[in-house]
C-alpha cells in the first residue's frame, strides 16, 4: 500500500447486459489530466506472424457481438470504425436493436435463438453465462472462432473462481462444437481504456492457428497490437493478468486508466 486512499474496483470487462449505455458510474474518471502510460515501441512482429494475420484479413467479413453491456458497445465501435459489418444479440431484442440503433453505420440486432451473422462471434457476457451461451447456441457456432472476453474474477477481485487447471475459455471450448474454434482476448484491457482510440497491445490464446491469425486481423484493423500468448492454455493465465491489473489499479497505479503491454529491446 502506498497510502492512497482505497478505491473500489470496477469490473475489467463490464459485459452485464442490464446497463444502459453511457458513463458507467462503476468506472474511474477517465478525464483527468494527468495519465500513467506505459511507454512502449511498436512491436515488430515476425515475417510469418504478418502474413498469418494477412491470411486471416482475407477471410474475415463480419463480427457478431454476443452481450450489452459497456465492453460490447466499445468493441462494436471499433469494428465499426474498422469498417466491419457489426451484428449485436441479447437476451432482451429491444434492447439490442436500440443498441444497434445508437451504434448506426449499418449496425444491425440479432437475437439468441438464430445463428450468429458474424464469421468472428465475440463473447462479451459475464463468465460464468459464457458456457450457457455457448450451450444454448450448439450448432449453430459450427465452423465460427469464438473470442472469449471474460474474467472470472471472485467477488473481491482478487482472485478467479475457475478451478485450478483451466480457465473460463477452456470450458467454452469444451462445451462448443468440435469445428468452433475459440480464442482468449481483449480480457486485459479496461473498457475505459479501449474507448479511448490508443493503439493498446491485446494478449491472446488460442489452440487453431488460423483462428488466431483472424483474431489478431481484426484486433489490428481496429487500431489495436495483437500479441498471440500461445495455445488456449494460456487463458488461464491471461485471466489472471486481469487479476494482476486489478491490483495495480488498487495500489501501484492508484487509478484504472493504464493497460499492459510489451516493449521490445533494440
Amino acid at each position: 500500500m502506498d497510502g492512497r486512499e482505497a478505491r473500489p474496483p470496477p469490473r475489467l470487462l463490464d459485459t452485464h447486459e442490464e446497463r444502459r449505455a453511457g458513463p458507467d458510474p462503476a468506472e474511474p474518471d477517465l478525464s483527468r489530466t494527468t495519465r500513467r502510460r506505459a511507454q512502449r515501441k511498436s512491436p515488430t512482429q515476425e515475417p510469418d506472424a504478418r502474413a498469418r494475420r494477412r491470411e486471416g484479413a482475407l477471410t474475415m467479413s463480419s463480427i457478431s457481438i454476443i452481450g450489452l453491456g459497456q465492453m460490447a458497445r466499445v468493441l462494436a465501435n471499433r469494428a465499426l470504425d474498422g469498417a466491419h459489418a457489426v451484428e449485436v444479440v441479447g437476451r432482451d431484442a429491444a434492447k439490442a436493436a436500440d443498441v444497434a440503433a445508437a451504434l448506426g453505420r449499418g449496425a444491425t440486432a440479432g437475437t439468441m435463438d438464430a445463428a450468429p451473422a458474424g464469421d468472428i462471434v465475440i463473447l462479451a457476457v459475464p463468465a460464468g453465462s459464457a458456457v450457457p451461451v455457448v450451450s444454448r447456441y450448439g450448432d449453430a457456432l459450427a465452423g465460427k472462432v469464438v473470442v472469449d472476453i471474460s474474467n472470472p474474477f471472485n467477488s473481491a477481485a482478487t482472485g478467479v473462481v475457475t478451478p485450478e487447471g483451466t480457465s473460463v475459455a477452456q470450458e467454452i471450448a469444451k462445451a462448443a462444437p468440435a469445428s468452433t474454434h475459440v480464442v482468449k482476448a481483449f480480457n486485459t484491457v479496461f473498457g475505459g481504456v479501449l474507448a479511448q482510440g490508443r493503439p493498446v497491445d491485446v494478449f491472446l490464446a488460442g489452440d487453431d492457428a488460423r483462428a488466431k491469425a483472424r483474431t489478431s486481423a481484426f484486433v489490428e484493423s481496429i487500431g489495436l497490437r495483437p500479441w498471440d500468448t500461445g495455445d488456449l492454455a494460456m487463458a488461464r493465465w491471461l485471466e489472471g493478468a486481469g487479476v494482476l491489473m486489478m491490483g495495480l489499479g488498487r495500489h501501484g497505479v492508484g487509478a484504472y486508466d493504464f493497460s499492459l503491454g510489451v516493449t521490445t529491446a533494440g
